[in-house]
């Protein structure tokens, strides 16, 4: 879409439920957007998957500044919109440019999306936040929280959020098209690193980069190469349970509404508590296992039965712990390994909801819909029937930002389903099983796992 986002008026009354109005009442920054007016928006982030919103946000709004730390991947960003000013330190961007900033995009390792993501949302800036949302359990839940405390627009990148066919999937499910679904499995090819330890001495710093900012809340260190290579390090990524599980495990958690454990404070403790066990490769503090198996046990929500979610993450885990078998068992053949088409192994990563009526497949992004047995469901529409179709992820957050309905992967939502993804990261540093209350965010069964759930930052950085 090349059209730009028009303002309008912002309404006086909003509430905070999916599909409400979001709207910025009592931050010093809101303003009432006029028609064909654009939404001012600055990119912390412009290369690697910043690159995205640098290529998609000038045609939906207008960018007014860039920020990233790192000048030699930015450098063709900044040509690429040359009128907007640049900065190293997002703070420095929010506190000088404060009245032109309506929202941010934050597009950065992860190590930095909560806190470039409250520092905008303190300011009162609409704030969309690529997936993982953060790279711990707290930090998702001190986003949401301050989302919902200032009122703003969000949206965290799940894309696929924003498809037909997942937006169908969730309808189909919840109207019971499954029957009773108890078994889901998610699962991706990829797995980790393995055990991998931190690299010793120190190298120059380049003088392209500024390391301070590129490091964050995360512990000082002297400058290494191997640091950057960043998806390795604990300390700054979170691994495929935060680079795939919030779009894989994104239709199974909304629509067996998995969510709603987030907000049933009025159930007993103990009915609403969520179950997490791991097996993996190894246990590494550093950098991530070479496959992990994570079992998450989710009690009953309302009419729905206690279902388990299994996450399956590098080829041990699907080949030697029984995976693949199990999925080719329910689906009745056999897993696409087969390079026909040029795009590799078709299903190196997925995700089957298996109900007591039939199966629901969908490929990594929830982008497909695929039932079966097939013949049983020819007739059923494939476009969604009560959910809005989107006119695109990033559009949809832009409407938001203007006074439209909250975008669906807003942090009310997507707050708790990082929660739920990077809780299996604890899980992959811990023997046993946990017992995590989602109403309280508390690991109640093992303190030590607890403590996990939220990082200490180094001074000079807060959210």
């Amino acid at each position: 879409m090349t059209s730009r986002t028009s303002r309008r008026r912002f309404i006086s009354q909003s509430a905070l439920g999916a599909g409400s109005l979001l709207i910025l009442r009592n931050a010093h920054s809101a303003r009432s957007f006029q028609a064909n007016e654009s939404v001012n928006v600055a990119l912390i982030g412009v290369s690697g998957r910043g690159s995205w919103f640098s290529k998609t946000m000038p045609k939906l709004a207008n960018v007014v500044a860039l920020c990233d730390v790192n000048d030699r991947r930015a450098a063709e960003w900044y040509e690429h919109i040359p009128k907007a000013k640049r900065f190293h330190d997002f703070r420095e961007m929010l506190d000088k440019m404060d009245k032109e900033i309506d929202a941010v995009t934050v597009a950065t390792p992860d190590n930095t999306h909560a806190v470039a993501s409250a520092a905008a949302i303190r300011r009162g800036k609409h704030v969309l936040c690529e997936k993982p949302l953060t790279l711990d359990v707290a930090e998702a839940r001190a986003l949401r929280e301050l989302a919902a405390k200032y009122k703003v627009a969000t949206q965290m990148g799940n894309q696929g959020t924003a498809s037909r066919e997942f937006r169908r999937s969730v309808e189909l499910v919840q109207d019971g098209t499954l029957g009773e679904v108890r078994e889901v499995i998610a699962w991706n090819d990829g797995g980790g690193q393995g055990d991998r330890q931190p690299p010793t001495g120190s190298e120059p710093v380049p003088e392209w980069l500024k390391w301070d900012l590129w490091l964050g809340p995360a512990a000082f260190r002297p400058f290494h190469s191997e640091w950057l290579k960043w998806h390795v390090w604990r300390d700054f990524a979170t691994g495929n349970l935060g680079n795939w599980a919030p779009h894989t495990m994104n239709l199974p958690f909304k629509a067996l509404r998995v969510d709603s454990l987030w907000n049933a404070g009025d159930l007993a403790p103990e009915k609403r508590i969520v179950r997490v066990e791991a097996e993996v490769s190894g246990i590494h503090k550093h950098s991530f296992p070479r496959w992990e198996l994570v079992r998450y046990d989710i009690p009953a929500r309302g009419e729905m039965p206690p279902v388990r979610i299994t996450w399956s993450n590098g080829s041990g885990a699907l080949e030697d712990k029984g995976i693949r078998r199990r999925l080719e068992e329910l689906m009745g053949r056999p897993l696409d390994r087969t390079d026909k088409d040029g795009d590799g192994w078709k299903d190196w990563a997925g995700v089957l909801l298996a109900g007591s009526k039939g199966l629901l497949h969908s490929i990594a992004h929830n982008t497909t819909l695929t039932l079966m047995p097939e013949e049983k469901f020819k007739d059923v529409a494939r476009s969604p029937q009560r959910l809005p179709e989107s006119r695109g992820h990033e559009q949809e957050w832009l409407n938001a930002c203007t006074g439209g309905p909250a975008a669906m992967s807003n942090f009310n939502y997507s707050g708790p389903l990082a929660e739920f993804c990077l809780l299996g990261n604890v899980a992959t540093q811990i023997e046993g099983p946990l017992e995590f209350d989602p109403v309280t965010m508390k690991i109640v069964n093992n303190p030590k796992a607890d403590q996990l759930l939220r990082r200490e930052y180094r001074d000079g950085w807060s959210l």
